[in-house]
């Protein structure tokens, strides 16, 4: 049931900076090119979440990265130390995906990326254990198959409950201890409710962590401002507090770990952080973030065209339109550019603050 309330709407929290998920190299240590990056190995999904901008307006023409593309990307980057393979699409539908994990750990890098698990099939699974994959992250917003059919527009979280518990016994029959598996809830008005529930399926299944992310809101589907938990009206939010406070109490109970991204804790989705003065201050990843779609398309940090880089366009067209290589790959230079350049970076944070895109959305 989603939350209701007549109480007058207040004023918008302040934003708090993004996360840092791996060590950052001392301010005055020269980075010639990312650390990281973001590349999307697909931009398709079969999946049709109202909280996804794909749903409603795809930006490029629909692309699998085929490894060769994705070798001649990668090598560009001689300092990767963390990958993320995602974006807009569902990495599970790119075949080559397995030899891509492989590629980027005899590098030494490491590796993530979302998933709704649809396609996690016992193949897969032994796939993305024997490739050394660090972290399988799941999307999952929802502990009853009828919200879940709601929100990402498929009905099959029996399906995907049942993958990720055998990916989980796939992980020890093997004798591993990676990937890391956790469920990823985003949090809105219409299923923060099941929250609780999720953690308790979280605890019998033996995922590893599960996390509580706020939504991106764009103004289309359930992306909108009225959905946002972390704005609530002042009853709301009391709600909200007392439904995070007892997912944690029952993490506790089976063991879990029960985390949110970015950097603030999962109670403070609901109480709001402190002031933050400039709060794009906080945010490194202009610095140490780069972003490839899977039409080979660069941006700077960790933020698409179709998403906060369309409202800042104009800071990073130059660097956008010289960022193909004569084979089409996206070039290492065009996107270190932004990092480079000391105007590009701020323009860029404070759009991404002020739009709510680094409000700790560390995915």
């Amino acid at each position: 049931m989603p939350l209701t309330s007549e109480q007058p709407r207040i004023a918008p929290l302040p934003i708090v900076p993004a996360a840092v998920d791996v060590p950052i190299p001392p301010l005055d240590e020269p980075l010639d090119n990312p650390r990281e990056l973001y590349i999307e190995v697909t931009n398709r999904c079969n999946s049709l979440c109202v909280t996804c901008p794909l749903t409603f307006s795809p930006q490029e023409a629909e692309h699998y990265l085929g490894f060769d593309e994705f070798t001649s990307l990668v090598d560009q980057f001689p300092g990767l130390r963390r990958v993320v393979l995602q974006g807009i699409g569902e990495p599970l539908m790119n075949r080559q995906l397995g030899p891509m994990i492989r590629y980027l750990k005899d590098r030494g890098v490491y590796v993530i990326f979302n998933t709704n698990a649809i396609l996690l099939y016992p193949k897969r699974q032994v796939e993305l254990v024997e490739s050394g994959l660090d972290e399988l992250r799941v999307s999952c917003d929802s502990s009853t198959p009828e919200t879940y059919a709601k929100i990402r527009g498929v009905n099959v979280l029996p399906k995907v409950l049942k993958n990720v518990g055998e990916m989980v016994q796939t992980r020890t029959s093997l004798g591993a201890e990676r990937p890391r598996v956790s469920l990823w809830f985003t949090g809105v008005k219409d299923n923060i409710r099941e929250l609780p529930g999720l953690v308790d399926i979280a605890g019998q299944m033996g995922v590893d962590e599960v996390y509580l992310t706020r939504m991106v809101f764009f103004g289309e589907g359930l992306a909108t401002e009225d959905q946002s938990i972390f704005n609530a009206e002042e009853a709301l939010r009391r709600q909200v507090e007392d439904i995070v406070a007892d997912a944690d109490r029952r993490a506790a109970g089976h063991g879990l770990s029960f985390k949110s991204a970015g950097a603030i804790a999962p109670s403070e989705y609901a109480s709001g952080p402190g002031e933050v003065r400039n709060p794009w201050q906080g945010c490194r990843r202009p610095w140490r973030l780069g972003y490839v779609t899977a039409t080979a398309t660069p941006c700077p940090a960790a933020w698409r065209p179709s998403l906060t880089c369309r409202t800042t366009t104009s800071s990073w067209a130059t660097s956008r339109t010289a960022a193909s290589t004569p084979s089409g790959t996206a070039s290492a230079t065009a996107i270190s550019a932004t990092a480079t350049n000391p105007t590009i970076p701020l323009k860029l944070a404070a759009a991404a603050a002020s739009t709510g895109a680094c409000r700790g959305q560390s995915r």
